[in-house]
């Protein structure tokens, strides 16, 4: 049976990959299509990804909040705040950009923000791994 701090640092892991894969070429890829075919590709991928993301981070904000509620670790406790901010910027600016991409004439302003607004999340789940790696175990 799978260790919670495994599974923690392979989530943790999973995001970080995952975040920095999407901040270096996805999102920047996106600035590259035509208005037509951004419209076409972007609800394929907002769909697809969402099949990847959302477990990832579903998982992250339980792990985290049973450790800091069962442990009161302050670790854990900073790692479940941090994770709340990244649900917080996702679903109040990340999701109505990508609305946004879906539904403006000219999206590419929308995406552009995309771009810089997604550097906050990049930071922060670089941060919960680096915590992450330097707690496991303690």
């Amino acid at each position: 049976m799978m260790n919670i701090e495994i599974f923690k640092l392979l989530v943790d892991a999973g995001l970080f990959i995952l975040i920095w894969i999407v901040q270096l070429v996805i999102y920047p890829g996106f600035c590259y299509y035509g208005e037509s075919s951004i419209k076409k590709w972007h609800k394929s991928y907002t769909r697809r990804i969402t099949y990847v993301v959302m477990p990832l981070m579903v998982s992250q904000l339980g792990v985290y909040g049973y450790l800091a509620l069962s442990t009161s670790s302050l670790i854990y406790i900073i790692g479940w705040m941090l994770t709340i901010v990244t649900w917080l910027i996702t679903f109040i600016q990340a999701i109505p950009l990508h609305r946004d991409i879906d539904m403006l004439p000219d999206s590419l302003p929308a995406r552009k923000k995309l771009v810089s607004v997604n550097w906050s999340r990049t930071v922060i789940w670089t941060l919960i791994l680096i915590t992450s790696i330097l707690s496991y175990g303690k």
